[in-house]
């Protein structure tokens, strides 16, 4: 039977250690760390994603604060109200909430955000930071995947590790950490890689990160191999209260036999994403604490 990487489990752990901390700086007198973050939009999922990073901030006992814009803003007035959060000595760190409306481009907006303050580690800054020596805020769900597999111990030197997808936000980070910090042999695997399957059944470590569901099947995967899978997609389900439930990239029932470990969709790497992001505003707060 596989073991279960559950991250639900590691990111309460994480955060309990948070809290003590934040305890701590609380009792010296220090304010508390504080999360900002801008919603565009009514987009569903973005709000339930906004609502657990809201109710992780109360857990750890961030400060922070939520500015939510009609989805008809301007970009111009969005870089504006970031150049604000830019300049407030009181937000530690502050993300914008993705997808953002067709009129807003996401590249300008990330660019406009601090490096010191960009807790997703989205901006170009702390995305060419990964591979040197001192890494600055690390991008949020990759950290949050080195995480997952170091606090079980997973052994990644030497290894042989496939990261299909190779997005800017998860699958490329990835590379780069897998091959820096996990000193495993990578390869990335996109939608023009041909013949997926002679990669990943070849892998020790297998990281998913498409948002393409049950992509990954049984024969595409190695017996014993490790399986992260970091895609979730919503499918219409009417008997959930919700109207809908959470699937991955791979499909569990009839890979998790033959694997050693694997995540769970939900369950993985979702709580570990918001664990990094918390970690990162921690880190942002002692670094701007740091040069004051």
């Amino acid at each position: 039977m596989p073991q279960i990487l559950d991250g639900k489990k590691v990111a309460a752990e994480i955060k309990q250690e948070i809290a003590a901390k934040v305890n701590e700086l609380v009792a010296q007198g220090k304010r508390a760390p504080h999360l900002a973050i801008i919603i565009v939009g009514d987009d569903g999922a973005s709000h339930t994603y906004v609502n657990g990073k809201i109710k992780a901030c109360k857990e750890v006992g961030f400060d922070f604060t939520l500015m939510h814009f009609a989805k008809t803003i301007s970009e111009e007035k969005l870089i504006k109200h970031i150049e604000q959060f830019n300049a407030d000595t009181d937000i530690d760190g502050f993300i914008v909430q993705l997808p953002l409306p067709e009129h807003i481009s996401v590249e300008k907006v990330t660019e406009s955000i601090s490096a010191e303050k960009d807790v997703d580690g989205f901006t170009n800054q702390n995305f060419g930071s990964i591979g040197s020596q001192t890494p600055l805020l690390m991008p949020a769900t990759p950290f949050g995947v080195m995480e997952l597999l170091n606090r079980y111990k997973i052994e990644t030197k030497g290894k042989y590790c496939v990261v299909v997808g190779a997005s800017r936000l998860v699958g490329a980070p990835l590379g780069i950490l897998m091959t820096q910090q996990g000193q495993a042999t990578v390869t990335l695997c996109h939608k023009y890689t041909e013949n997926i399957s002679q990669y990943t059944k070849n892998a020790d470590i297998l990281l998913v990160a498409v948002g393409k569901p049950h992509l990954v099947t049984a024969d595409m995967v190695k017996e014993g191999a490790v399986v992260v899978d970091v895609g979730t997609t919503r499918i219409d389900d009417p008997t959930r209260k919700s109207g809908f439930r959470l699937v991955g990239d791979v499909d569990y029932e009839n890979v998790a036999p033959k694997t050693s470990y694997i995540t769970p969709v939900p369950g993985g790497v979702g709580p570990m994403t918001i664990a990094s992001l918390l970690m990162n505003t921690l880190r942002a707060y002692e670094m701007l604490l740091e040069t004051a």
